[in-house]
């Protein structure tokens, strides 16, 4: 039987990506998997903001690393042990299945079918169907359409925004 020993959750605050988090969680649960929780902060989305305000590039650091911070502390409550956050930055499609995969060695990604960005995702395709297409590694694509009616948010990311301001 093959066992998944090092997953990787690719997570942006949605509510697609709260669930397939859960989900990532459950199977690192049952392989006693390492948990690699990863943020890309897409630099495309804002560069041209960053002529205007600074401060942009900090900000997006600090809301990542607070909200990977959450998933963390939820995962280690769960009982996974072994839990690492990754921030990069560049573009999801690319830095997820090129970069992070090789660097943390992950042999499973789990990441939801849609994100934050649904007009990206009208125009040039999904993150997720990205990471499908060039992952060296196993992929599993979350489709969930509705959270559970008794779904908690592991990170409330409407707070982590107004901490922000």
């Amino acid at each position: 039987m093959l066992n998944y020993k090092n997953i990787l959750i690719a997570v942006d605050g949605s509510h697609e990506a709260e669930w397939a988090f859960q989900k990532a969680v459950d199977i690192a649960k049952r392989n006693d998997a390492r948990l690699i929780v990863t943020n890309v902060i897409d630099t495309r989305s804002y560069a041209s903001v960053e002529a205007y305000d600074r401060t942009i590039s900090e900000r997006a650091k600090t809301f990542a690393e607070k909200l990977l911070e959450g998933y963390v502390q939820h995962a280690t409550e769960q009982g996974i042990s072994d839990v690492v956050k990754v921030v990069e930055y560049g573009s999801p499609k690319a830095v997820i299945p090129k970069k992070i995969v090789k660097d943390t060695q992950a042999d499973l990604v789990v990441v939801g079918s849609t994100g934050l960005n649904a007009v990206e995702r009208f125009i040039i395709g999904s993150v997720s169907e990205a990471i499908v297409r060039h992952s060296p590694c196993d992929v599993l694509v979350v489709r969930t359409e509705t959270l559970p009616a008794d779904f908690k948010p592991v990170v409330a990311t409407d707070e982590l925004v107004k901490g922000e301001q």
